[in-house]
C-alpha cells in the first residue's frame, strides 16, 4: 500500500526548546568573552565557540532539509529537521557529537552529517545538486559573518578575547565548507555532482562512500597533502583580513586545560 507525504504542520516548524538553549548559550557566554566578565577567560571562549559551532552545525542541516522541502521532499517536517533540533538528526553522533569531538581534541571543523533527503520525491537534477550545497554554503554565509568586522576594517573596540575567538570560529567554518565541498563519496561535494553522473558510475563509487570522510582525514595526516590543505586555510583566511596570531590565539584560549600562550595572554592585558 502507497502512503502519501505527510503534510508540513505548524508544529514541523517550530524552532525546538534544544536549539533556543544552544543559542542562548552562544549568547551569554559571548557576552562573557566580550566584556570580560568570566574569571577564566579561555573557559567563555571555549563555551562560545562550542555552542556557536553547534549552532552552525544545525544550521547547515536545516539548510539542506529547507532546500528540499522546496525540491518537494514533504517529509522533513514530519521528521523534525525543520525545528533546528540537533537531536532529530538521522545520525546524531555523526552530525553533533563527533564535530565537536574533533574540534575539542584537535580543533578542525569536521562536517557533520546527516538528514535523510527522501531523494526518490524530488525530481530534477538541480534540484539534487542544491540540496547538497545548501548546508556548506551556510558554513561559507557564517564565515563571513565571523570575518565581516575583520574584513570590514571594524575591529576598532572590538576586544581582543571576542576577535580570537571570532578568528578561531572563522577557521572552523571555512575547513567546514572546503572539507564538505570535495568532491568525495560520502560529502556534499559529491552530491552537488552525483546527479551528472551516468548510473553506471555512481553503482560503482557507492560502496566507497560510508569510508570517504575517513579517507579525506587519513590524508589530511600526510604532510604532502595536509600541508596544502591548511596553507589554503591560511590563504583565504588571510583574504577575509583574518592573521595568522589572531586564529592561533582563539586556538590557544579555546584550549584553555592548557598554559596560555604569553603573547596571547599579553595581548588580553593590553586590551582590558
Amino acid at each position: 500500500m502507497a502512503f502519501a507525504p505527510s503534510r508540513s504542520r505548524r508544529g514541523d516548524h517550530r524552532i525546538s526548546p534544544v536549539f533556543l538553549g544552544i543559542a542562548a548559550v552562544t549568547a551569554v557566554s559571548g557576552w562573557a568573552v566580550w566584556t570580560g566578565f568570566a574569571q577564566s577567560p579561555g573557559l567563555a571562549v571555549f563555551l562560545f565557540v562550542t555552542s556557536a559551532w553547534i549552532v552552525s552545525l544545525c544550521l547547515h542541516e536545516y539548510a539542506h532539509a529547507r532546500t528540499a522541502l522546496h525540491g518537494g521532499d514533504l517529509t522533513v517536517g514530519a521528521k523534525g529537521y525543520l525545528t533546528l533540533n540537533p537531536l532529530k538528526y538521522t545520525h546524531a553522533v555523526l552530525s553533533i557529537l563527533l564535530p565537536v569531538l574533533f574540534l575539542i581534541m584537535g580543533g578542525i571543523g569536521l562536517p557533520g552529517g546527516a538528514v535523510f533527503i527522501e531523494r526518490h520525491r524530488i525530481s530534477g537534477r538541480w534540484k539534487h545538486s542544491l540540496i547538497s550545497a545548501a548546508g556548506p554554503l551556510t558554513n561559507v554565509l557564517f564565515a563571513v559573518v565571523c570575518t565581516a568586522p575583520f574584513w570590514l576594517g571594524a575591529l576598532d573596540g572590538v576586544p581582543a578575547g571576542f576577535r580570537f575567538a571570532l578568528a578561531f570560529l572563522a577557521l572552523l567554518q571555512v575547513t567546514a565548507a572546503i572539507l564538505n565541498f570535495l568532491p568525495v563519496p560520502g560529502l556534499d561535494g559529491y552530491g552537488v555532482i552525483e546527479p551528472w553522473l551516468s548510473y553506471r558510475i555512481r553503482r560503482q563509487i557507492e560502496p566507497f562512500a560510508p569510508y570517504g570522510l575517513l579517507a579525506v582525514f587519513v590524508l589530511l595526516f600526510a604532510p604532502e597533502v595536509g600541508g596544502p590543505f591548511f596553507d589554503m586555510i591560511r590563504a583565504v583566511l588571510g583574504g577575509l583580513g583574518v592573521g595568522d596570531a589572531e586564529v592561533y590565539c582563539g586556538r590557544d584560549l579555546y584550549r584553555f586545560w592548557q598554559e596560555t600562550n604569553p603573547n596571547c595572554a599579553e595581548l588580553l592585558e593590553v586590551s582590558r
